[in-house]
């Protein structure tokens, strides 16, 4: 028999657990996971789930439990090299630690395939930059799947998975996708799942930047769930809030991808990215959860890269540019919160060396 794939999973949240339930129900791979906020839970108890592809059952856990990030070049020589280092965390490049630095102590050069499960743009590229001898792919998931306490997992949508690789001049082409075929092959063998090899990256990414670039940010700015806000939004109203927000940040997303991407998102798309989330489930985003729990919010990589790639093509983007900037202050009120960033010690030096005044 075949040797099973070592995988580390780093981001143990409803996604990444039911990724690992996933996998190790396949029977083709063993998932070591970094918890952080579970761990003493699941430790203990392990985690309870519910599963729409899998069932309920309690007690699970993944065959390795960990508290950090392992560091395979110790010299004790513990921790055997992983295959494959999957990322389910939140992407969330200007509060550290950078994913990059995060995973870094688990990637053998030349070996360790990185699996990017994580929304928005360019993600790819500082893994690129910090490790370029090994493959990098893109998985862009569909699932729903939350974690309600600490390790208490509820999946309520279908896992469906798309993976592709980040293609890198510096590895043979070849290489690249033969490890994305692998990956869909192992992740497939439950049998309880959709995944996928997808060759065009660039289009899966765009087409769901689409709902996470202008609802993600638009319902957490306003602490309304997807379901509150198309309620309070008349369609006679010329003033109605999808008419102002909505609608016109989508087509924005749709001009960047085409002019910054060549990515062909249809009209029809909007609509049917409006209406996605049934009524009766009262939808709340991923970031409007996060800025309800006092929570970082992942804006940079689906809001900011889209408006970078728009404006760096000459695309108007007034919709989604005003967005961002509610998001940047968002953000560093909680930084502020968590310690991160000192209002007083900031004022104190703006006084010290005043900017000039005019424009």
């Amino acid at each position: 028999m075949a040797e099973k794939a070592r995988v580390l999973l780093v981001g143990s949240g409803g996604i990444g657990t039911m990724t690992a339930v996933n996998l190790e129900k396949g029977g083709l791979a063993t998932v070591a996971a970094v918890l952080r906020s579970n761990y003493k839970v699941v430790t203990e108890k392990g985690f309870t789930i519910d599963s729409c592809d899998h069932g309920k059952f309690d007690g699970w856990r993944p065959s390795e439990v960990l508290s950090k990030v392992p560091d395979v070049t110790a010299p004790e020589g513990s921790t055997k090299p992983f295959d494959y280092v999957i990322v389910t965390t939140k992407n969330i490049p200007d509060v550290p630690p950078t994913v990059a630095d995060l995973i870094r102590p688990a990637v053998t050069p030349g070996r360790s395939v990185i699996v990017l499960i994580q929304n928005g743009l360019n993600i790819e590229k500082p893994l690129m930059q910090a490790f370029p001898d090994n493959i990098c792919l893109s998985g862009v998931s569909l699932m729903g799947a939350d974690e309600l306490s600490p390790g208490h997992i509820l999946q309520n949508d279908v896992d469906r998975l798309f993976i592709g690789p980040f293609l890198s001049a510096k590895i043979d082409q070849q290489k690249q996708i033969a490890a994305a075929e692998e990956f869909v092959r192992i992740y497939s063998a439950s049998g309880k799942v959709e995944c996928s090899y997808q060759s065009d990256v660039l289009f899966v990414r765009w087409r769901k930047l689409m709902y996470n670039a202008v609802w993600n940010p638009i319902c957490a700015l306003t602490d309304l769930d997807t379901t509150r806000f198309r309620l309070a939004s008349d369609a006679q109203d010329p003033a109605s809030p999808l008419d102002l927000l909505v609608r016109p940040a989508m087509n924005e997303i749709r001009a960047a991808a085409r002019g910054a991407a060549n990515v062909e998102l249809p009209e029809s798309l909007v609509e049917s990215m409006v209406e996605c989330d049934p009524m009766e489930i009262f939808c709340a985003p991923s970031m409007l959860q996060d800025r309800r729990k006092g929570r970082f919010i992942e804006y940079e990589n689906i809001l900011g890269e889209a408006l970078r790639e728009g404006e760096r093509a000459g695309i108007p983007m007034p919709t989604v540019k005003c967005l961002y900037g509610l998001c940047r202050a968002v953000q560093w009120r909680t930084m502020e919160l968590n310690g991160l960033v000192d209002a007083q010690k900031l004022l104190e030096a703006r006084m010290a060396n005043p900017r000039p005044s005019g424009p």
